[in-house]
C-alpha cells in the first residue's frame, strides 16, 4: 500500500534537513494520511486519505 492520499494524490516529498553548521542530509516528508471509513458510489469502505482533504470536506464519512 502507498503512501498516498486516495482522493488529492498527495505523496512524499524529498529534500534536505540543513543544520545549523550547514550540513545536509537527505529526507523524506510524508503526508498526515489516516484511515477512514468513507462512502464512495453508494458502498462504505476504507481509504487513506490525508488531512487537509478530511478538514475541507472532499470525503464524506461513513456513519
Amino acid at each position: 500500500m502507498s503512501r498516498k492520499c486516495e482522493v488529492c494524490g498527495k505523496g512524499p516529498s524529498t529534500g534536505n534537513n540543513v543544520s545549523h553548521a550547514n550540513n545536509k542530509s537527505r529526507t523524506t516528508w510524508y503526508p498526515n494520511l489516516q484511515k477512514v471509513k468513507a462512502v464512495n458510489n453508494g458502498t462504505v469502505r476504507t481509504v487513506k486519505v490525508c488531512t487537509r482533504c478530511i478538514r475541507s470536506g472532499a470525503v464524506t464519512k461513513a456513519l
